[in-house]
């Protein structure tokens, strides 16, 4: 498999084991590969202490439950936001950064209630108050910054496409009438290629994995997303699926949260900004080393 700078080799055989610190309360559960392979020792999340954040209606309705927080999250990606449907374990690198900011709120593990919004709900799941934030590859768009604001960006990728293994698709290239490409409603990369590839076909489901499906059935050609995501994929069944070519646009995953709570915003901000160490332990983690150089993105304090 290539190597490159956006690029995260997934799967089994995390380069760095990690030893960290702090509170026991917020501890994930171990990551995998999406079958239930652990990768080392989880990171720890100490639990903030007597924390205040003036002017947030957002905090103020996460201590009026009793420090209980809502956040939204993907659960079909593996290694980012995955659901183990045996065990009911929730992984991923997108998990822990939302685990991260529930610490830092004063929330311990027990206290987070994760709940999945499908990538068309989310901007609205934010807006109506059915969660405090979102963490799950949620790319910081214009668009979007007028119904919500985000914390971040905490990460870094572009798009990438996912084939079969014996595909002669090779890469943006070779996006021409008669391929049929597939992706979520409502995402980023589904919309890339509506603008710039106007012949392609489109699918669209609700959910990458079921793209994936629909891959492995012969019904598309190609599944897009960020290259991140598809790596995961594609390392769960390596015999049949394969990412081809060079990313093809940027994406900067941020945190979502509600229009004008600034003081929350301010406050992830700062955490991400002050936890660059604890960023990269999440990242060694999930995603792994493997010869690829992947650095933590300079906050946007917009």
């Amino acid at each position: 498999m290539r190597k490159t700078k956006l690029s995260a080799i997934l799967g089994a055989g995390i380069l760095a084991s990690l030893v960290l610190t702090g509170c026991a309360e917020g501890a994930p559960p171990a990551a995998g590969d999406g079958e239930g392979t652990t990768t080392g020792e989880a990171p720890v999340f100490e639990v903030a202490t007597d924390v205040a954040i003036e002017g947030s209606p957002t905090f103020d309705a996460i201590k009026a439950r009793g420090d209980k927080v809502v956040v939204g999250v993907k659960e079909d990606q593996p290694n980012l936001g995955y659901l183990d449907a045996v065990t009911g374990e929730r992984t991923g690198f997108d998990v822990d950064v939302a685990r991260w900011m529930a610490a830092s709120l004063g929330v311990s593990e027990e206290n987070i209630e994760f709940k999945p919004i499908a990538s068309a709900n989310r901007e609205q799941a934010i807006s109506n108050g059915d969660i405090d934030y979102y963490v799950g590859t949620y790319s910081i768009t214009d668009k979007r910054k007028d119904q919500i604001d985000f914390a971040g960006p905490y990460f870094e990728t572009g798009q990438g496409l996912l084939v079969g293994a014996d595909s002669e698709i090779t890469g943006v290239d070779s996006l021409v009438a008669g391929v049929n490409v597939c992706s979520a409603t409502g995402s980023t990369p589904i919309q890339n290629i509506r603008d710039n590839y106007p012949e392609v076909t489109t699918t669209e489901f609700d959910t990458y994995s079921q793209c994936v499906e629909a891959l492995l059935n012969g019904q598309v050609d190609a599944v897009t997303t960020d290259e991140a995501i598809l790596i995961g994929y594609a390392a769960q069944d390596p015999e049949q699926l394969k990412v081809v070519g060079e990313p093809f646009s940027e994406e900067l995953y941020g945190i979502g949260l509600a229009k004008g709570d600034d003081a929350l915003r301010d406050h992830f901000n700062t955490t991400l900004e002050e936890g660059g160490d604890m960023w990269q332990s999440i990242f060694d983690y999930n995603l792994g080393s493997s010869g690829t150089t992947v650095s933590q993105p300079a906050v946007d304090r917009y």
